[in-house]
C-alpha cells in the first residue's frame, strides 16, 4: 500500500505550512568548520518528510553524512529565502526509500525525469535526501 499525500494545510503544521505549494527550498548544511553553505533545491513532501536529491558527490551530500543538522527554508530558484528557517535533520537513503523518493520528486517534477536520463547515460551516482523538521 502506498502512502497518501497529505497537504500541509489540513494537517495545521504551522511552520510547515509556508512549503505549501513551493517549487523550491534553500537547504543549509554546514562545513567542518561550522561555515553554513544554502543551496536551493527542487523537493517533495509526505508525512512531514522533505524529499531532495543530489549527485552523490555533491558538497551538500558530503556536508551531511558528516553533520546530519541541517536548516530549510521556502526560497525562490536562485536561493532567495521567502520564510523562515525551519530547524532539521537530514539522513542519505537507499534502497525503497531511495527509490519513493524519486517517485515523489518525479511526480511534481517533470523535468527531474530528463536529468534521471542523462545521470543514467552519463554513469552519475544520484542520492535522495530525507529531511526532518525538529
Amino acid at each position: 500500500m502506498q502512502p497518501r499525500f497529505t497537504p500541509f494545510a489540513r494537517r495545521g503544521s504551522g511552520k510547515l505550512e509556508q512549503f505549501q505549494a513551493k517549487k523550491y527550498l534553500s537547504l543549509e548544511t554546514y562545513r567542518k568548520t561550522g561555515a553554513a553553505v544554502a543551496t536551493p533545491v527542487w523537493f517533495a513532501e509526505e508525512d512531514d518528510r522533505f524529499y531532495v536529491y543530489s549527485l552523490a558527490n555533491a558538497g551538500k551530500v558530503k556536508r551531511i553524512r558528516n553533520n546530519p543538522r541541517v536548516r530549510i527554508a521556502p526560497c525562490s530558484a536562485r536561493g532567495v529565502v521567502r520564510g523562515p528557517w525551519v530547524d532539521a535533520e537530514a539522513r542519505i537513503v537507499e534502497g525503497r526509500e531511495e527509490e519513493h523518493g524519486h517517485k515523489l520528486l518525479n511526480r511534481k517534477y517533470w523535468l527531474k525525469s530528463v536529468g534521471d536520463l542523462f545521470s543514467k547515460l552519463m554513469n552519475r551516482k544520484r542520492s535522495v535526501i530525507v529531511i526532518r523538521p525538529r
